[in-house]
């Protein structure tokens, strides 16, 4: 294992997807137990996601779901992957986390997003429209003044004020300079489009103002990692994930995973078929000694000091063996 592997924090969100053959309830009890696999393999932190509308995704409440994490696990950092500022008044956000953090004290991170509801359903339901993203800036200041203590209202967020709960910034667009002028930590994605990964990283490490909440600039990059003996069965795990964007992106709706079996044996159209392969390139997925090749790449070319493993796949089975393969490769750097 190389110096750099040793040297960088590994940590997983986990989005809950709902796979064909299961219930949304088995997709939130199996989050819950991947957590508790995960603090055993000495992986950093474990942070859970907020989609709302979505038939391939049961987590839609990351800071209840959150809140079962934490209670399921001892030592592993506990957080959203993120919390979507944009749906959501900053004081019952500041609210929720100082609840977590008071009952698992030292163990929360806050991630937050700028996005809102995928289709304009969602944002109606939610009361919500596209513009509401870009005051993301703002919401963030607010956010983090309920902590602080100096919201002008006169009103105190209990039980947050004076709690640390720690920010990052999901840089997605804007997110990048948003995380700079803030200065907080900032989480880049995807894996498959590395210019833009690193002048994204770039962008923010060159604007970065230090912050009551970061002295320095933290960069964690975020993608889908598969490890497997083979590099072709390490390719079957990105398999259900990669058909259900094709699918997406033809048709609209985010459906559960299917078994690779299934997406195999299909005949595709030919934009479907497009999309898939796309969606199949870029990852990082092979054996344990491609996968640290692989990754020592990524971390010298973008000088992250974490790596956040976003993979989701139908096998669990797989998914876990992934995990305790990629556990194997990074050593202490999933402490």
């Amino acid at each position: 294992m190389s110096s750099l592997i040793a040297q960088t924090r590994f940590s997983v969100l986990d989005r809950s997807r709902t796979r064909e053959g299961h219930t949304h309830a088995e997709a939130l009890r199996d989050t819950v137990r991947l957590a508790r696999e995960l603090e055993r393999l000495g992986y950093h932190r474990f942070w859970v996601s907020e989609h709302h509308g979505v038939p391939g995704v049961a987590g839609s409440a990351p800071t209840v779901l959150a809140a079962a994490v934490a209670a399921a696990t001892r030592t592993i950092r506990v957080g959203t992957g993120g919390v979507m500022l944009p749906n959501h008044r900053p004081l019952v956000v500041a609210e929720q986390f100082g609840v977590l953090e008071s009952l698992f004290p030292g163990r929360i991170d806050m991630g937050l997003g700028r996005s809102v509801g995928f289709t304009d359903g969602v944002r109606k339901a939610l009361g919500r429209d596209k513009g509401d993203a870009d005051d993301f800036e703002g919401q963030l200041t607010e956010l983090l003044g309920w902590f602080r203590g100096t919201s002008p209202t006169g009103v105190r967020a209990r039980p947050a004020e004076g709690l640390t709960v720690p920010p990052f910034v999901l840089a997605m667009g804007e997110g990048a300079a948003i995380a700079a002028r803030a200065g907080l930590p900032m989480v880049i994605g995807d894996l498959r489009d590395r210019e833009k990964m690193r002048r994204g990283v770039d962008h923010y490490r060159a604007r970065f103002r230090p912050s009551p909440w970061a002295s320095e600039p933290y960069v964690v990059v975020s993608g889908t990692v598969a490890v497997a003996a083979t590099a072709e069965e390490a390719r079957r795990i990105l398999v259900p994930e990669a058909w259900s964007m094709a699918y997406a992106r033809t048709h609209g709706s985010f459906p559960p995973l299917p078994p690779a079996e299934r997406v195999e044996a299909l005949a595709m159209t030919a934009k479907e078929r497009g999309f898939y392969e796309s969606g199949l390139t870029g990852h990082i997925a092979g054996t344990e000694e491609q996968v640290a090749d692989e990754l020592e790449r990524l971390l010298k070319e973008t000088g992250a000091q974490e790596v956040l493993v976003t993979t989701s796949t139908h096998d669990r089975a797989a998914l876990l063996d992934s995990y305790r393969r990629l556990a194997a490769v990074v050593g202490g750097g999933a402490g």
